[in-house]
C-alpha cells in the first residue's frame, strides 16, 4: 500500500478540522496507521473513522489522535519530555507520541493488545517507547513525574495516581464520564497553585477499568 499520499490527504483534513501543531501534524503524516490495523480494514486506515482492533477495543479516529496530543502538548515549540499513555491498544498512538515526546511510557491491562502493540511496533524500533504490562487505573510511578498523561478510556472521574504522578506544569488529557451519562475531554493542568480543570467537546471511548485481563 503506497500510504505516503493517502497519508498526507489525512493530514490535510485534520490541518482542515483545526489541528494546527505542526510537531503533531508531522507525526501523523509519518506514522502508517495501515499496520496497525487489521488487513481486512487496510483501506479504511486513513479514514477518520475509529476501527475495532479486538478484545472489544478500538483505534481512535486520527482526529480524536491528533486533537488530544495537540492538547497535551499546549503550544510546546519543541518535543514535550515524558508522557504516560493510559491503554495503549494497537500501539498506534503511542507511536504518534515518540514523535512529539522525549519519552513514552504506555500501559495497557490487557495481555493480548499489550502483545499487539509490542509486535506492531517492532518494526518501528522506538528507542523512546516503552510499553508496560498492568493496571492503567494506577498509573506507572517508577516513570513519574510526567509532563503529559493521555488517556484512551474514560473513567467518572480522573485517578488520583494519575494527578499525583503528573509533574507540577504538565497536563493531562482524558475522556471522562459527565453528569448525562456520556463522554467529554477533560484538559487537567497542575499548577504551583493547585489543580485546574476544564471540559471539552463530546468523545465517545471504551471506559476505564481497573485490573489486567
Amino acid at each position: 500500500m503506497d500510504s505516503q499520499a493517502v497519508r498526507q490527504r489525512m493530514v490535510q483534513k485534520l490541518a482542515g478540522q483545526g489541528v494546527t501543531d505542526p510537531l503533531v501534524l508531522g507525526a501523523m503524516g509519518a506514522i502508517e496507521r495501515h499496520r496497525f490495523v487489521d488487513s481486512a480494514l487496510v483501506n479504511q486506515a486513513y479514514e477518520d473513522t475509529s476501527l475495532p482492533i479486538g478484545l472489544g477495543q478500538t483505534i481512535s479516529k486520527p482526529g480524536v489522535v491528533s486533537r488530544m496530543i495537540e492538547l497535551l502538548r499546549n503550544g510546546a515549540t519543541g518535543r514535550v519530555g515524558r508522557v504516560l499513555e493510559i491503554g495503549t491498544g494497537c500501539g498506534y498512538q503511542a507511536a504518534v507520541l515518540s514523535l512529539v515526546a522525549d519519552e513514552v511510557y504506555s500501559i495497557e491491562r490487557l495481555r493480548g493488545l499489550h502483545d499487539k502493540a509490542r509486535e506492531n511496533l517492532r518494526h518501528l524500533r522506538l528507542p523512546n517507547v516503552h510499553l508496560l504490562f498492568g493496571d492503567g487505573m494506577v498509573g506507572y510511578a517508577k516513570g513519574a513525574p510526567y509532563a503529559g498523561i493521555i488517556a484512551a478510556a474514560g473513567g467518572e472521574a480522573v485517578p488520583q495516581a494519575w494527578v499525583d504522578q503528573l509533574a507540577v506544569g504538565g497536563r493531562l488529557v482524558a475522556p471522562v464520564v459527565t453528569g448525562a451519562g456520556t463522554q467529554a475531554l477533560l484538559v487537567l493542568d497542575k499548577t504551583p497553585q493547585g489543580v485546574r480543570q476544564s471540559l471539552l467537546e463530546a468523545v465517545h471511548f471504551v471506559p476505564l477499568k481497573s485490573g489486567i485481563a
